[in-house]
């Protein structure tokens, strides 16, 4: 038996499989899976005409990451940027090889019992007769990508450029869940603005989605320069006839990006309905203290007045004078008191 047709098994019973990071390693023929295959193998299947050899890692070891380059000859600057995190989504070249970063969202929720935007990272190389993903943080499965490409053998045989497209497709289309997460929390802060019951814990909640939207849109942004460069034959490594798949890729990533501006701009709205609500509670206290201010200015005037014991007040020597006095106050407190309440300010 040819050594490349051995038998081996499934990568998760591979020794040391799980630890190295090995979620799945197979390669495809025509649309169809082969075979599963050991690390050591990727790099003969993936010079046979015709085989695809499709890798998924999530957060490998660094020498699983050496083993990997040995194995398709990756450039050492694209291996130094998958095993380091927290870098910017991109595109690079490295003669017929690719290297793409891609920016993976998961809601999760935070220690309050919120939601909160996780992020993560994707690594792809990508050659003739290869793909291998690197994923890091939070990020789904690409379980399900595999598949959906695996239940459709006529798509899955346009190889590795297919692949491509359908994880950068699954990773675009899973912000939307994000969104619709986001979308939901927006709603319930726009709810307590316009009930007027925006507290400390809104005003929080409004900062951290205005937050998380600003990064989600840092995250999903430069992935559009990506897609344009795979669509119009700036990389000479794609297929021409796979190239229109990434113009719908694209147009995923204009609806996200629609959908962040728009959530932002109500969030913003929200803010500001909330200062204004806020501004038109205090200009309400403070017309009510004026007014009670206006109305207990009355009487403390008059008493004043009839406190400085001058000896020439003929008022005072009247027998009506103390009731008249009475009734003058009575008389304007009742008058100023409905002109307030009146004019709405009690």
């Amino acid at each position: 038996m040819n050594e490349l047709q051995r038998p081996i098994p499934a990568p998760a019973a591979l020794s040391g499989g799980a630890k190295l990071g090995i979620v799945n390693a197979a390669v495809y023929a025509g649309g169809r899976r082969v075979t599963d295959i050991a690390i050591e193998d990727a790099g003969d299947w993936a010079k046979k005409p015709g085989h695809v050899v499709w890798i998924g890692l999530y957060e490998p070891a660094d020498a699983l990451l050496a083993q990997v380059q040995q194995q398709f000859n990756l450039h050492p600057l694209a291996i130094e940027d998958a095993s380091q995190p927290h870098q910017r989504p991109k595109l690079e070249q490295y003669g017929d090889a690719l290297f793409i970063v891609a920016r993976t969202a998961q809601m999760v929720n935070d220690q309050k019992g919120g939601g909160r935007i996780a992020f993560g990272e994707t690594h792809l190389f990508v050659g003739r007769g290869y793909v291998v993903s690197v994923r890091h943080g939070a990020s789904a499965s690409y379980r399900a990508v595999r598949e959906r490409c695996e239940a459709c053998p006529t798509t899955l045989s346009h190889g590795e450029d297919f692949i491509l497209y359908a994880i950068l497709d699954f990773i675009v289309d899973n912000y939307s869940p994000v969104l619709e997460a986001i979308h939901d929390a927006v709603e319930d802060v726009e709810d307590q603005v316009l009930a007027g019951k925006l507290k400390r814990d809104s005003i929080e909640r409004l900062y951290q989605l205005r937050r998380d939207l600003g990064r989600l849109r840092l995250a999903a942004g430069p992935l559009m320069e990506v897609c344009r460069r795979l669509e119009h034959a700036e990389v000479m490594a794609i297929d021409p006839s796979m190239q229109p798949l990434f113009r719908d890729v694209a147009d995923h990533i204009t609806r996200v990006q629609d959908e962040i501006n728009s959530s932002r701009e109500v969030l913003a709205f929200a803010f500001e309905a909330g200062l204004m609500l806020g501004q038109e509670e205090q200009n309400a206290t403070m017309r009510k203290l004026a007014a009670w201010a206006a109305i207990l200015a009355v009487p403390t005037a008059i008493a004043g007045l009839y406190g400085m014991n001058f000896d020439n007040m003929p008022e005072l020597k009247w027998e009506f004078g103390y009731f008249a006095v009475l009734g003058a106050i009575a008389t304007i407190i009742a008058f100023l008191f409905w002109r307030f309440r009146r004019a709405g300010w009690l």
